[in-house]
């Protein structure tokens, strides 16, 4: 059913519903037009052999794009789409071409990008990256043919497979740890690695907890390190019945590792994309202290207060802060209207950024005293994004406006065109001016 649903996310419908207009002379070069309608082109054709019918579920490699463009491929989700075959709703859609293929075939159909989004997708205008009369193009390979039951049946015989090789992964961890401990009548692993003192929590204590979570094979999915503690209620479910039944056995001061089994945690279901189905969850947890319900509101109170107080400081002292960064760096620009300093540093060539059009940016945030925060081209991951639609910051949208396509600048952007009042983290708390420095990499008109 995961492949069902990456490929309902790809493609963001499930039928795929592709008008084709069939003519005697096609207009797709290259390709040929079928008695179905279907706009094909082979780049392999296997021996003949099975053909999918109505009701069976085809297993394919498939991706999706524009003349100029390449909008989907199941390559980058790591295994083939799977979804059932139904009767083709148009002549030539992508159903059809499925019914007309063989196991092994590999072919290309072309469509009107119009029909896709407009009848498909059910989009009331096309996209501004989309030409009104221009192609699309599906590439498919035809991997596999199963019926309903096949399907249903290999899925039932892996989520077994899982269900052994949970239990075998659990042994080989408790082993390689030197884990002797026996499990509690739950299920639960509870292995203490330092001892605390007082008593253990009764229904209704705030428990001040550090505490990570990983698979069993060493995968980390959340850590409270470089954060506050986090505070749980006990007797409250707060996240798996394993975890609610181990700081149960917490002394104030204790630190424990809990091996909590699939039973006790997301089962055959997992959790999203993220935890597996029958997986085992490690957590290593220590008990800070164990307060009362009024207690935490009174931390919290007090905590609120010394924020309020240090987010008008940080309101008040905004302005000099910019001053002396643009005093050090020698910036004698004034401010556009909106208070944002636009510097530019190389002039672009190509397209210019107007609102409403499709961006690639590459970008290198710093804060107002110059520490460096994050840079797109250090990760080599360019931002993507529609300009004027609040994407982004409000100095961004404002800022992208002056550039041309291949030009840089930096943007010293007020808190007010950023983040404002928001706490966004220890290099970020509120009314943060920000500094970027900023790459019009290109321009999808």
């Amino acid at each position: 059913m995961r492949q069902v649903n990456r490929f309902i996310q790809g493609l963001a419908i499930l039928s795929l519903i592709i008008v084709v207009i069939s003519c005697g002379n096609n207009k797709y070069p290259g390709f040929k037009t079928t008695e179905s309608g279907v706009n094909i082109k082979y780049h392999f054709k296997a021996e003949d052999s099975e053909k999918p019918v109505i009701n069976s579920v085809v297993t394919v490699n498939m991706n999706y794009r524009l003349e100029d463009s390449v909008l989907f491929e199941s390559s980058k989700i790591g295994e083939p789409l799977r979804f059932p075959l139904i009767a083709p709703t148009f002549k030539g859609d992508l159903y059809a071409a499925l019914e007309a293929m063989n196991i092994g075939d590999s072919v290309s159909i072309a469509v009107p990008a119009d029909s896709f989004y407009l009848v498909t997708a059910g989009l009331e205008k096309l996209p501004d990256f989309v030409v009104q009369g221009s192609a699309m193009y599906f590439d498919i390979k035809l991997v596999k043919i199963q019926s309903e039951q096949e399907m249903l049946d290999e899925q039932k015989a892996m989520m077994n497979m899982m269900k052994d090789q949970e239990q075998m992964l659990l042994m080989q961890y408790l082993e390689e740890q030197k884990i002797t401990a026996s499990p509690k009548e739950s299920g639960l692993y509870f292995i203490e690695t330092k001892s605390g003192s007082g008593r253990l929590p009764k229904a209704g204590d705030m428990l001040q907890l550090n505490f990570s979570i990983s698979t069993i094979d060493g995968m980390e999915l959340y850590s409270t390190k470089g954060q506050s503690p986090v505070d749980v209620e006990f007797g409250k479910e707060f996240d798996t019945k394993g975890f609610d039944e181990g700081i149960g056995y917490l002394h104030q001061g204790s630190q424990a590792t809990f091996i909590v089994p699939s039973k006790l945690a997301f089962d055959s279901a997992g959790r999203s994309q993220i935890v597996p189905p029958y997986t085992t969850l490690i957590y290593q947890i220590e008990l800070v202290k164990i307060r009362t319900v009024a207690e935490v509101e009174a931390d919290r109170a007090f905590k609120r207060q010394v924020e309020e107080v240090a987010a008008k400081k940080a309101e008040a002292d905004e302005p000099m802060r910019i001053q002396k960064y643009l005093s050090q760096h020698g910036i004698a620009t004034a401010p556009t209207e909106s208070g944002l300093y636009y510097i530019e540093t190389l002039k672009g060539s190509g397209i210019k950024a107007d609102s409403g059009v499709e961006v690639t940016v590459h970008y290198t945030l710093y804060t107002i005293e110059g520490k460096k925060l994050q840079s797109s081209a250090e990760m080599g991951q360019p931002f993507t994004f529609k300009l004027g639609e609040r994407n982004v910051i409000k100095g961004w949208d404002e800022g992208l406006t002056y550039m041309l396509e291949g030009g840089k600048a930096m943007f010293i952007v007020p808190s007010y065109l950023a983040y404002g009042s928001n706490d966004k983290g220890p290099d970020m708390p509120a009314f943060s001016p920000l500094v970027f420095d900023v790459e019009l990499v290109k321009v999808n008109k």
